[in-house]
């Protein structure tokens, strides 16, 4: 019996057989297993739930940093069978009655985030703030009363629990605000990273106050890091620093993007050697942190959050607060939990320091960031070094957990083919291949 992908359905893992035969509607998605344990499963399609949701046949997406947050075990409320991936674009197959700002067959990238485009936030631009979306907890500790912000797609239940676009289809809700519409003159690769990185990079950068002449130190050389010296570059920074312990990522990100590279391998105290090179010692203007909670601390640090006794470590963040100028901008970019072990708050004040951070309202931005494109001012596909199929996502999760073989960033291709089913065999479907 052969099934073809018509009217999708479903989002768990296959294990009835006479449920998924009857449906006729197969495809096939990266699940979640474990910590660092995930695989290319057989799922039933996704459907329309709500009127103004659409069906989207994913054409590329890719790994993003914040997914290894998710596959090392990192993230509460991950369970078993969901499917990751917020980075993804494709074709619409199917829409839902109420949607009216895209119609089958339009070329489409998707935002990470899901907003309804009409609550209190979103009509003030603040996207990833919105009120309605998101049916999970968030992760505020101290919410009190406070309603999350948005839900994100393939980002664990504390998120609302929307399966991700690592997989051949994907339901896309709130589909009158998020798709957006990219020219066919331009390639999958150059456009799919306005779904995230690019958007967050421009965020991070703009809010950092970087512009024509300033000075900036970047915390992390990964996708966002990289974009972040990429968007820093566009703007105008004079100088730019970048801290990674990645010689390849340094070494790329100082030949791309002409960045000051320092290895924090090879030095004990990167904040200082950023400030003695620095007019009058005073530090940068602005700064990115682009690591996040899994910032490799100190041995408290590492104990604490293995006891789940705080969240996040907290030595990107003091290094920041130490590299930038009094009066200047501590932008974060990368993700935060929980308690901080030392974070310096005297400091901050002593400086009079403004921080801002949180995920990025990917709507905003990316009409412009399409018009840099275009313009050829930016050019986010470059960092990309390893191009898979779906079928080998788990691979690809590997190679760029462990950094093996240079690895910047990975994209992956759902097959979309056919799927073949025995009409006759009643063995599991979970792990057939898309085309047998």
């Amino acid at each position: 019996m052969v099934l073809n992908h018509q009217k999708p359905h479903g989002s768990s893992l296959v294990t009835d057989q006479n449920f998924c035969c009857y449906r006729g509607l197969i495809m096939r998605a990266l699940t979640y297993h474990g910590a660092k344990d995930v695989k290319v499963d057989t799922v039933p399609d996704p459907i329309i739930e709500q009127q103004d949701d659409i069906i989207l046949r994913v054409t590329a997406t890719a790994i993003c940093g914040s997914d290894l947050h998710l596959y090392r075990g990192k993230i509460p409320t991950v369970e078993h069978g969901d499917i990751f991936g917020h980075e993804f674009m494709g074709i619409v197959e199917e829409t839902g009655s109420a949607v009216t700002s895209v119609q089958k067959g339009d070329r489409v990238v998707i935002p990470f985030v899901i907003a309804c485009g009409h609550c209190f936030f979103c009509d003030i631009d603040l996207f990833a703030a919105c009120e309605t979306t998101n049916t999970g907890r968030g992760a505020i500790m101290n919410k009190k009363s406070i309603p999350p912000g948005a839900a994100l797609f393939g980002f664990s239940h504390l998120y609302g629990g929307i399966p991700g676009g690592q997989a051949e289809y994907v339901r896309v809700p709130k589909a009158n605000t998020g798709p957006f519409k990219v020219p066919g003159t331009l390639s999958d690769e150059k456009v799919l990273f306005l779904s995230d990185i690019l958007p967050t990079a421009w965020q991070a950068v703009t809010n950092a106050g970087i512009g024509k002449g300033s000075s900036v130190a970047i915390y992390g050389a990964g996708p966002v890091g990289l974009m972040s010296a990429a968007c820093a570059k566009m703007l105008g920074a004079e100088k730019i620093f970048m801290v990674d312990h990645h010689p390849y990522r340094l070494a790329y990100a100082q030949e791309t993007y002409g960045v000051i590279p320092i290895n924090f391998d090879e030095d004990d105290d990167p904040a200082d050697t950023i400030i003695r090179r620095t007019p009058g010692m005073r530090g940068v203007d602005g700064v990115v942190d682009a690591v996040g909670f899994e910032a490799k601390g100190s041995t408290t640090e590492t104990i604490l959050a293995t006891l789940k006794l705080e969240g996040s470590s907290g030595k990107a963040l003091r290094q920041c607060i130490a590299a930038v100028r009094r009066g200047g901008v501590v932008s974060v970019p990368g993700v935060y939990a929980g308690f901080i072990h030392g974070f310096m708050f005297g400091d901050a004040f002593d400086k009079g320091l403004t921080f801002k951070m949180g995920q990025t309202h990917v709507h905003r931005f990316m009409p412009e960031l399409l018009e840099h494109i275009e313009a050829g001012r930016l050019e986010p596909e470059a960092i990309i070094t390893h191009r898979m199929s779906l079928e080998d996502a788990a691979k690809g999760y590997k190679l760029f957990d462990k950094k093996e073989e240079d690895c910047r960033k990975v994209i992956l291709t759902p097959g979309n083919n056919t799927i073949v089913v025995p009409d006759t065999d009643t063995e599991a479907l979970v792990g057939v291949p898309a085309a047998v």
